[in-house]
């Protein structure tokens, strides 16, 4: 049975990005350097976040382009994140919405990478 514990994003730079997935999810490093960063997303699963060059060293590896999702308690929760990411500046790709999934909207972080937040509305 495989486990599922592990995301990881092919990055420009691994301390730039984790310190702002640091300040986002107001999680710490657990290891940052030059070349490969991780923090924690949850108790079970980890974001690496390796540099594109070293991740794939044919030149083929690209930042931004992967998609993360976060699920938030209700359209409010939502609707006051988004706010929140705004006025911190976060690029915002895709303003709240109602999808057949729930409430969504989508940001990026500094490589362009997708970061979804939805309020569910399956029960």
């Amino acid at each position: 049975m495989l486990t599922f514990n592990f995301v990881l994003l092919h990055v420009a730079d691994p301390v730039a990005s984790v310190g702002f997935y640091s300040e986002l999810l107001g999680k710490p490093a657990i290891d940052s350097g030059p070349g490969f960063a991780m923090l924690p997303l949850s108790e079970a699963v980890l974001l690496g976040l390796w540099l594109a060059s070293d991740a794939d060293p044919s030149g083929n590896g690209k930042p931004g382009a992967s998609e993360i999702s976060f699920d938030v308690a209700d359209v409010a929760a939502l609707t006051k994140l988004h706010a929140d990411w705004v006025e911190k500046g976060l690029p915002i790709l895709v303003e709240p919405v109602e999808k057949p999934f729930g409430h969504t909207f989508v940001a990026a972080d500094p490589d362009g990478h997708r970061i979804r937040v939805v309020a569910s509305t399956r029960s």
